[in-house]
């Protein structure tokens, strides 16, 4: 029975993403440059979708405004953020209501092909056999992400190992 308590403490603690102990190489520390023009995504360049002042691009700046901002189990304002509630931030910042939890914005979004992602997606990893972390594409092949305890909100390549691995789904919330 104590090693339930312990196992359900730990992860609490974790809360909805965990992290390797070595960061992938292409690890991004500090922001990346501001999506500030139309975002090159696949063959959508230039659509409405993609241009300046769309929901998606707006929701991308929110959430990368957010780098720097400590992880907090449970969390969705900037005194802390936990993987679901940086979404949620982000989202109502532009506006928008989505779900508050990861599983229910994957049942809230519909699926994207990959190559197809436009800033303000969301990103659905599988950390320990189940879809249970998500992020927000910026563009360019970063996305941003509250990962886990003693944390801080942070830009990552989508393309480091680590990452591209555990990537299971890309998702679009519709306004």
């Amino acid at each position: 029975m104590r090693w339930m308590v312990v196992l359900t403490i730990a992860g609490i603690a974790t809360g909805c993403a965990w992290e390797s102990e070595n960061p992938p190489a292409g690890r991004v520390s500090s922001p990346v440059e501001p999506v500030t023009e139309t975002v090159r995504t696949g063959d959508n360049v230039g659509s409405g979708q993609d241009a300046v002042g769309s929901v998606g691009w707006i929701v991308a700046s929110i959430a990368q405004e957010q780098i720097g901002v400590p992880y907090r189990f449970g969390g969705s304002t900037p005194s802390g953020f936990d993987c679901s509630g940086l979404v949620h931030y982000a989202y109502a910042g532009a506006g928008v209501d989505v779900p508050r939890t990861t599983s229910a914005l994957w049942q809230a979004s519909s699926t994207v092909v990959r190559g197809e992602a436009r800033p303000g997606d969301v990103l659905f990893f599988d950390i320990d056999g189940k879809p249970s972390h998500v992020g927000i594409y910026l563009g360019e092949g970063f996305f941003v992400h509250a990962p886990s305890t003693g944390k801080r909100v942070n830009s990552q390549r989508l393309d480091s190992s680590w990452y591209r691995d555990r990537l299971v789904r890309v998702g679009r919330l519709t306004p």
